[in-house]
């Protein structure tokens, strides 16, 4: 079942009172410092994202299902770019818009409510796209892939960062973990140059972070209890999912005469 945007409100206020979850993260995936991550995208594989997207200063990226705002972010210190952070949650949007204020960024950053499936952004009006493991909770996934392509501007950049079933008949896994397939889904959703690479070490990093997420003394910290439930459900179908990078673009404009 897909969370609501309301159990996100709560799992984001509870996160943003959890100096031990947000710690635990950035340790074990080895993130900056200072960037409040909502998925498992870890140091190394945000330098990935940073060189496919290849974002100049001045250009516009959309993070979409930005949660509370923290690549997006990092990517606009590193690359100059500006950034349109949307997310279903109000919560995660107004923690974004604060961490944008904090950081000096905020001249640079737009977030505002909306979803995977309609961002609210004007057709070809984004150099670049990223959606860093969210996209399963698309409904369907495709219809997001879709509104990726109506935001992005011709040649326009997609990095999709998520993990697909090994085996798409294994009823183990929830449905929508199952439905994933970009190598077959991005085409169709008129997408080019798509190419979707497995990604073991940052999957083995995710090991290492739950396991070391259910060795923590959670006491009557709600964000390290929701931590430590979710990592018990992954480990249990841990085999089951590989870890990809995805990235495309739309098609160029046609050379003139």
């Amino acid at each position: 079942m897909t969370k609501s945007a309301a159990e996100f409100d709560r799992w984001y206020a509870d996160r943003v009172e959890s100096p031990v979850a947000d710690e635990l993260v950035r340790r074990m995936l080895g993130l900056p410092p200072d960037l409040q991550s909502t998925s498992l995208l870890g140091g190394a594989g945000l330098d990935e994202v940073v060189t496919a997207l290849g974002l100049r200063a001045g250009q516009v990226l959309l993070d979409l299902a930005c949660g509370r705002g923290g690549y997006g972010l990092e990517i606009a210190r590193r690359s100059g770019c500006r950034v349109a952070g949307v997310d279903f949650s109000a919560v995660a949007i107004e923690q974004a818009r604060r961490r944008a204020q904090e950081l000096g960024l905020a001249d640079r950053a737009d977030f505002r409510v909306g979803q995977l499936t309609g961002t609210g952004l004007g057709t070809a009006s984004v150099d670049a796209v990223l959606v860093v493991d969210s996209l399963q909770f698309a409904e369907p996934a495709l219809d997001a892939l879709r509104e990726c392509r109506r935001v992005l501007l011709p040649g326009g950049r997609m990095v999709v960062t998520c993990w697909e079933a090994l085996d798409a008949t294994d009823e183990r896994l929830a449905p929508r973990m199952r439905h994933l397939d970009l190598l077959g889904q991005l085409p169709h959703a008129g997408f080019v140059d798509v190419e979707v690479t497995g990604k073991p070490a940052w999957r083995q990093a995710e090991r290492a972070l739950w396991q070391e997420a259910l060795a923590v003394d959670a006491g009557d910290d709600p964000a390290v209890r929701s931590m430590q439930d979710e990592a018990r459900r992954v480990l249990a179908t841990f085999d089951g999912l590989r870890r990809v990078l995805a990235t495309a673009s739309t098609p160029a404009p046609a050379p003139l005469p």
